[in-house]
């Protein structure tokens, strides 16, 4: 992959992520709740669940902007499939969503995989 390109590829997962927390913050009271009504999740965990996927999100998009190194790529790995696994549950419905907010995690991850076999191991 070109340097350039490989720039590219990280500012963009750190800016999904960070953009991503922010966006959860956001919809506090709004779409990021809307998204757990009706779900196994009892209402009173939902700001909890909001804040921890958020603070998640923010805590891997940063570790993206300070580090690069195969184990970022790696929990950002771990993180999206919890995150995918958690939302299947929650959500079976987001996968047939025209969108594709559930399918869009799988060029992520491909991303993620390219990205970690092509930095140097420093760890």
């Amino acid at each position: 992959m070109n340097p350039h390109h490989r720039r590219w590829a990280r500012a963009s997962l750190i800016a999904l992520w960070l953009g991503t927390a922010g966006v959860s913050l956001l919809g506090w009271q709004g779409a990021s709740r809307e998204l757990l009504t009706g779900t196994l999740l009892p209402p009173a965990w939902h700001g909890a669940a909001i804040v921890a996927g958020s603070a998640a999100d923010a805590v891997l998009g940063l570790a993206l902007w300070c580090w690069d190194r195969p184990w970022v790529y790696r929990a950002c790995l771990a993180l999206l499939a919890l995150m995918t696994l958690v939302a299947s549950v929650l959500q079976p419905a987001m996968w047939l969503h025209p969108l594709g907010p559930l399918s869009k995690n799988l060029p992520i991850a491909a991303l993620l995989l390219i990205l970690q076999d092509l930095t140097p191991r420093h760890e």
